[in-house]
C-alpha cells in the first residue's frame, strides 16, 4: 500500500468563505481523550507555533464540545448560587448567615475533587459538573436545617452563649442531617458502582427473570460509565459536607 499527496478541486472545503483542512482521529475506548489531546498538543506545539502567516489553526471536535459544556455549566452553577443567595439573604433578612450555607457549598466541592483523586476518576466534564449543581442543592438544604434551628434556640434560651445554642441546635438537627445524607447517599449507590436491573423483563416476564438472572442483573456497562461520574461526585461531596455540619 503506498500513499501519495495530489491536488483535487473537488477536496477543497470550505468554511466562512476560507479553505480549511481538517484533521481527525479516533480515541480508544480505554484512552481518556484530554490526556491524548495533551500529548498531541505538546508534540505539535513547535510546528504550530511556526505555521505560515495567513494559516491559524484551532482545536475543535470534543475539545470544542467540552468549552462549550464548561462555559454552561459554570453559568448555569453561578445562576444557582446567585438564587439561592437572593433567596437566603431574604428569608433569614442576614449576608452572614447565606455566606455560611454557600461556605458549605464550596467546601463540598472540594470534597468532590478530593474524591475523584481517591477513587481515581477523570473529571467528567457533564455529569460531574452536573453532579456538582445537584450536590449544591443538597447540601443548602442541610445548612438551613441547622442554621435555621440555631435562630429558635437563640431566641428560645436568650440567657445561653453561641456556643451552647450550637451545640444544642446541633445535636437536635443531628438526625434529619444525617438521615437526608444517608438516604441520598445510599440512593445514589447503584449508579456509582453500575448495578443494573432490567426492569421491563421482570416486571412482564417474571420468569424469564429469574431464570436467566444473569442476564438481566449484571454491573457495569455503558449506562453505567455515563452516571458514575454524577454519583460519585454527589456522594464524596455530601459526605465531605457532612462531615463540617
Amino acid at each position: 500500500m503506498s500513499l501519495s499527496t495530489q491536488e483535487g478541486y473537488g477536496g477543497i472545503t470550505h468554511k466562512d468563505q476560507k479553505r480549511v483542512v481538517t484533521l481527525f482521529s479516533d480515541v480508544s475506548s480505554t484512552a481518556n481523550p484530554n490526556q491524548v489531546l495533551g500529548q498531541v498538543q505538546s508534540e505539535l506545539a513547535s510546528t504550530l507555533e511556526n505555521l505560515p502567516q495567513g494559516v491559524r489553526y484551532e482545536w475543535t471536535g470534543e475539545q470544542e464540545e467540552q468549552a462549550d459544556a464548561i462555559a454552561f455549566l459554570s453559568n448555569a452553577f453561578l445562576i444557582a448560587l446567585f438564587l439561592i443567595s437572593f433567596i437566603l439573604i431574604s428569608q433569614f433578612n442576614s449576608v452572614t448567615k447565606p455566606i455560611i450555607v454557600l461556605t458549605s457549598v464550596v467546601m463540598s466541592i472540594s470534597g468532590v475533587l478530593y474524591g475523584l483523586v481517591i477513587f481515581q476518576m477523570p473529571f467528567v466534564i457533564i455529569m460531574t459538573g452536573i453532579g456538582i449543581i445537584s450536590l449544591a442543592g443538597v447540601v443548602v438544604n442541610n445548612a438551613i436545617v441547622l442554621i435555621d434551628y440555631v435562630d429558635v434556640v437563640k431566641s428560645k434560651y436568650p440567657e445561653k452563649s453561641t456556643y451552647d445554642v450550637l451545640i444544642m441546635a446541633g445535636s437536635t438537627r443531628f438526625r434529619p442531617v444525617v438521615l437526608t445524607a444517608i438516604t441520598t447517599t445510599l440512593g445514589l449507590v447503584p449508579l456509582a458502582i453500575g448495578f443494573n436491573i432490567d426492569f421491563f423483563t421482570f416486571t412482564n416476564n417474571p420468569i424469564e427473570f429469574f431464570t436467566n438472572i444473569n442476564e438481566y442483573l449484571y454491573w457495569g456497562g455503558e449506562q453505567a460509565a455515563w452516571w458514575s461520574p454524577m454519583a460519585v461526585a454527589v456522594i464524596v461531596g455530601l459526605i465531605f459536607a457532612l462531615h463540617l455540619h
